[in-house]
């Protein structure tokens, strides 16, 4: 089998010592290429432009993203689809986490190995935001000001963590986002429009994040097979955000509920519309601002050694 290993050489956690190590291990299971990324959209354009059936990523969530939409974008063929490995090397984690992927980086190796060895790849459905693949969610409203501003801090020197994106929120309530205005709409067929929206999260039915090891589950049951989960706040305010992460990260029966969210599980497409341009991010990428998005959900998309 060819490989192709992609090494986000900028990513939180990924040494030099570590991408070698990682290479040194694959090198024997597969026929390896080994390439560092060297610019915002390079996983993309080197995923896209390989042929390899197996592409592996070492790095974070963004670089997986931009790996998974290169293997997106290629024509389609006939059999199996490509099959993705992800080795976490990221704040985050997101996906990693939530396929069951071990965060300590030889473990991860071993389970890739493990898998391959076997051929028993799991295969995944994946969300799509207009023409933007995503894997675990997409947000617009607050949640993307937070991810935008992040991603500004980190470019600055700050190192990503929980207490990083903590005090950035905080600093977005109070100082940066609209509270007081409702911009957003959502749209189903057949369905009567739900306007007056202030934040709207979109989840491939798995975690929307993690805070520390928890996962924050808008539905149950994560399986990253079923649909797209929509959770949406109708306030923007303390209560509202902290009751629904509190709920998203002890409740593990339902969905969070109450007056001033609207839960929507199981969707197969929908268009969420903005009165206004308005923060957008997928998979905690910020993509800038937008007035219209429409999300599908693209079941039996990918496998992945996991």
């Amino acid at each position: 089998m060819h490989g192709l290993l992609i090494i986000n050489p900028h990513a939180t956690t990924t040494g030099g010592e570590t991408a070698r190590r990682v290479a040194s291990s694959l090198a024997g299971l597969v026929d390896l290429e080994v390439v560092h990324t060297q610019h915002r959209g390079h996983a993309w354009e080197l995923a896209a432009a390989a042929r390899d059936e197996l592409v592996i990523v070492l790095g974070g969530d963004g670089a997986i993203n931009e790996a998974v939409n290169g293997i997106m974008s290629r024509p389609p063929c006939a059999g199996d689809p490509p099959v993705l490995a992800v080795i976490p090397g990221g704040g985050g984690n997101v996906l990693a986490r939530g396929l069951g992927v071990p965060m300590d980086t030889a473990a991860a190796v071993a389970r890739i190995e493990e898998v391959i060895t076997a051929g028993r790849y799991r295969t995944i459905g994946l969300g799509l935001a207009g023409e933007r693949y995503f894997t675990f969610s997409a947000g617009l409203g607050m949640d993307a000001e937070v991810v935008g501003e992040v991603d500004r801090l980190r470019a600055a020197g700050h190192r990503e963590s929980a207490t990083l994106f903590l005090g950035t929120m905080m600093r977005s309530y109070y100082s940066g986002t609209d509270r007081r205005t409702p911009a957003l709409t959502l749209e189903r067929d057949g369905h009567k429009p739900v306007a007056d929206l202030f934040m709207t999260i979109v989840t491939n039915r798995s975690p929307w994040t993690y805070f520390r090891s928890r996962a924050l589950l808008p539905v149950p049951s994560p399986d990253f097979s079923s649909g797209l989960d929509v959770l949406a706040l109708r306030r923007l305010r303390l209560a509202t955000i902290c009751g629904a992460v509190g709920q998203m990260l002890w409740i593990r029966r339902r969905p969070p509920r109450g007056r001033n969210l609207l839960s929507v599980p199981g969707l197969e497409s929908f268009t969420v519309r903005s009165a206004r341009p308005i923060a957008f991010q997928v998979d905690g990428e910020y993509l800038g601002e937008t007035e219209a998005v429409r999300f599908q959900f693209i079941p039996h998309a990918i496998r992945v050694a996991a």
